[in-house]
């Protein structure tokens, strides 16, 4: 009988365990915020070997971080971003993408953040593909 009400109670002991280690899982949180179409930055800053994942409206992001030497220290000075899909990037715009830039710099102030095909291509574009107006 004692050893049935343990197992039992051992049983509950493991299921809220796993129950709020399930709820505080940055994957999970990472997974809640893509669905949501919310901004979250997951990351392991004391691994510089390993890449931080971001969602923003959407949109899953990879970016892979280069260590190397600032006037005093080593430190991520190189970042290289791209999206997971491509096609999810339509409705994008280029405050958007700017944004993203801040949030990674917030995180990794000495670093330059460059964007793969086709995100390069588009921050390369000039901020307005119109001409001037001239009068004659």
């Amino acid at each position: 009988m004692w050893l049935i009400r343990f197992l039992l109670f051992a049983l509950i002991i493991f299921l809220i365990y796993s129950t709020i280690k399930y709820l505080l899982n940055p994957k999970r949180k990472l997974e809640l915020a893509h669905e949501q179409k919310k901004f979250f930055f997951l990351d392991n800053t004391n691994n510089v070997r390993k890449n931080f994942l971001l969602t923003y409206k959407g949109v899953l992001f990879e970016g892979e971080k280069y260590l190397g030497t600032t006037d005093d220290a080593f430190v991520v000075v190189d970042v290289f971003m791209w999206p997971h899909r491509v096609s999810a990037l339509n409705g994008l715009v280029r405050e958007d993408f700017e944004f993203i830039e801040k949030k990674v710099k917030e995180h990794y102030p000495h670093a330059k953040v460059d964007w793969k095909s086709p995100i390069h291509e588009f921050m390369k574009k000039s901020h307005s593909s119109q001409t001037p107006f001239t009068k004659n």
